[in-house]
């Protein structure tokens, strides 16, 4: 389980995240959600040990990581650009974390990531010969390999579409599942997290504006911030798509 206590940050003066609670279960897909300039990027930051925090604890499975530097807390992030390196082929980058580590995939487990996320066709492929979703299967299987205790996503699915999009989102649930691994995704879509998310954690300035699942999120908004963010970028979603393709699909 992770928990996050009372999580307070401050960039120059100016108050990012203010009294942050919350608990993950193992193996849920929580989805940190929220307009840009949220805080939600900062939080996921947090969580990895990539910023530091002003107050407060994060404590994983019992264990007070506040002070634990980013690469002691097993803790691993697939970046929105994937920073996969361009001058290796698809296999080399997903066993080059492995370098030099205990505690990471054997040689049958890597072969078991690549089965489970089907890329043994595209092994020898540099990656400007791959398609956006094979590049994100290959940083997810890349990050698998380290066998990390806790999953970090930022924004996954933004630079993906159609019919790869929900290809990704299928992968990613069924990654969460198998491994039961702790999966947190950062995103601006509410769609995105109302379709992959068991839990959602919308953010606005720094505050929790509601934490629950799905269906509590369209159903029981807990007040107008909410109600009003998710409506209207479902509005705007579905506008785009009928302007596109006529009101068949919107």
């Amino acid at each position: 389980m992770l928990e996050l206590q009372n999580i307070s940050k401050q960039f120059d003066q100016k108050v990012v995240l203010e009294n942050i609670d919350l608990k993950i279960n193992s193996g849920e897909i929580v989805s940190l959600l929220g307009p840009s300039g949220s805080g939600k990027t900062t939080l996921l930051n947090i969580i990895l040990g990539l910023t530091r925090i002003d107050q407060g604890k994060v404590i994983f499975n019992n264990e007070d990581l506040s002070n634990v530097d980013m690469k002691n807390r097993g803790f691993n992030i697939v970046f929105q650009d994937y920073a996969l390196f361009p001058h290796l082929n698809a296999y080399e980058n997903i066993v080059y974390g492995l370098r030099n580590k205990k505690d990471t995939a054997s040689a049958e487990e890597v072969r078991e990531y690549i089965e489970f996320l089907e890329l043994k066709p595209h092994l020898k492929k540099r990656i400007g010969e791959l398609s956006g979703g094979q590049k994100q299967r290959v940083a997810l299987a890349r990050t698998l390999v380290t066998k990390p205790k806790l999953l970090l996503l930022d924004e996954p699915l933004s630079a993906l579409d159609g019919v790869i999009k929900e290809s990704i989102k299928e992968r990613i649930k069924s990654i969460a599942k198998e491994f039961n691994l702790t999966t947190i995704i950062v995103t601006h879509d509410p769609e995105e997290a109302l379709t992959i998310s068991d839990k959602i954690l919308i953010i606005n300035q720094g505050n929790i504006s509601q934490f629950g699942t799905p269906f509590e999120i369209i159903n029981q908004p807990k007040n107008d911030f909410v109600k009003e963010f998710i409506l209207r970028q479902l509005q705007i979603k579905r506008q785009n798509i009928y302007n596109l393709f006529g009101e068949k699909y919107a």
